[in-house]
């Protein structure tokens, strides 16, 4: 016979199979009974009427052409042709459970393109690189882009939309929400010559008086008060100097003694410099980093699958928050 000829054979046989199986809901009713011996346990754990289970068992004995059950009015006993039928009946119930699992984690996979926007060193960041990892695991189809943004607009690349999500350092004005990914120590970045510099710490009210960094417009106030430390809780006047819009702008003034900042602790890793020096400042709260979306797209399918992400990540460090 011709390998055409085969193929063919094996097709119809297999409609005739097809044809002739029994459904999986009488399989588990089989089951079911087989595991309870008793047709009222058994049909309540199925959710089913008792002369409900009854017909599903007589339709699975007249496909199968064999008689599965012995019944009395006291007893339920499992024949010996039943016995040798159980473990292929379990092996078809849980082939078909795996199948609709892989079905539904294939549907669940979500298409498409994810723009992350990230300040700072926020793409470096284990907790980022963490997230990312899980969302290509969960959504291998789902091609993303980080890009790099500055200080004075990456909230307004994400109000516009330039970005769908971005890895950030909290306060957020209103109108984008946030998930917490962690939490660190701020320090004082401080001219390499200043008195200050050489120090392990320093409080807050011994840095007054010295001019910090300044952001430009859009950047919302809401947020650069909170990195300057506006207002200090001795009620002294925070003296802003040059505007910065990105992060080699801020370190090239502090370096030149222009001003000084505020950053988080992870910059003493990230943005070493000449001339510049990191203190750092123990009664001065800590930052926080968060994943964070305009609120009218947290819905979207591509934005729901990084939360998710994220939130997994947290699940199994929450030490990290």
């Amino acid at each position: 016979m011709t390998e055409e000829g085969r193929s063919g054979g094996d097709l119809g046989e297999l409609g005739m199979v097809s044809r002739h199986a029994p459904s999986v809901q009488q399989l588990e009713s089989f089951l079911a009974l087989a595991e309870e011996l008793h047709f009222g346990r058994a049909a309540a754990r199925l959710f089913l009427t008792q002369p409900a289970l009854s017909r599903q068992l007589q339709a699975l004995e007249e496909r199968l052409d064999v008689l599965l059950v012995q019944r009395s009015r006291r007893h339920v006993e499992i024949t010996a042709a039943g016995e040798a039928l159980l473990p292929k009946a379990r092996a078809v119930v849980e082939a078909m459970a795996g199948l609709c699992r892989a079905a539904g984690a294939h549907a669940r996979q979500v298409d498409g393109r994810l723009v992350i926007g990230s300040i700072g060193a926020e793409a470096a960041m284990p907790y980022t690189r963490a997230i990312l990892d899980e969302l290509h695991t969960r959504h291998p189809r789902l091609r993303t882009s980080v890009r790099g943004l500055d200080l004075a607009t990456h909230f307004d690349a994400l109000v516009r939309g330039e970005v769908d999500v971005m890895f950030l350092r909290p306060p957020v004005p209103a109108g984008i929400e946030t998930l917490l990914l962690a939490s660190e120590p701020r320090v004082a970045c401080l001219p390499a010559d200043d008195p200050l510099a050489g120090r392990d710490e320093v409080r807050l009210a011994e840095l007054a008086g010295r001019t910090v960094v300044d952001i430009p417009p859009p950047c919302p106030r809401v947020w650069w008060r909170f990195w300057a430390a506006d207002p200090r809780p001795d009620g002294s006047v925070v003296r802003y100097g040059p505007m910065v819009p990105d992060m080699e702008a801020l370190l090239l003034a502090v370096s030149r003694g222009e001003a000084m900042a505020f950053l988080p602790a992870a910059a003493r890793h990230f943005f070493p410099r000449p001339g510049v020096g990191y203190v750092a400042v123990p009664d001065l709260p800590p930052g926080t980093a968060a994943l964070a979306w305009a609120g009218r797209n947290r819905a979207l399918p591509t934005i729901v699958a990084i939360r998710q992400a994220a939130a997994a990540v947290l699940r199994h460090a929450p030490a990290a928050r």
